[in-house]
């Protein structure tokens, strides 16, 4: 069984950095289009970042586009999101995704496989 876990939200000031990773079980992310989403309170789930299937290429948001940056280590089974020069409306609950045979602009109502969700909150 396949499952993802995310790990290292936190709090953080304005202006400040976290790295998000995602550890993949159960089989390797290979065939998957990953991405992350994040979900602010009374909001929709909304797409940050993804990576190709192939991991031939990354999107992001224009809200985030600058500021972060997907990357993932085959060795580890692993993805991250790097976030920097976070903002207060950066807070949401972030989550890793895995959408089989995916672009790297793979939506929501695609994804095949969701994550528990860690939280970021960045104060001003």
């Amino acid at each position: 069984q396949v499952q993802l876990a995310e790990s290292g939200g936190g709090l953080v000031q304005a202006g400040g950095s976290l790295r998000l990773s995602c550890a993949v079980s159960g089989r390797t992310f290979r065939g998957y289009a990953m991405g992350w989403f994040r979900q602010a309170p009374g909001k929709e789930r909304e797409y940050v970042a993804g990576m190709h299937w192939s991991g031939a290429s990354t999107s992001s948001a224009d809200s985030v586009k600058g500021r972060f940056t997907m990357s993932r280590d085959d060795a580890k089974n692993t993805v991250y999101l790097q976030m920097n020069s976070l903002k207060p409306e950066d807070t949401a609950v972030y989550y890793c995704a895995a959408t089989e045979y995916g672009s790297s602009r793979a939506q929501a109502s695609e994804v095949n496989l969701w994550g528990q969700g860690t939280q970021v909150t960045v104060s001003s």
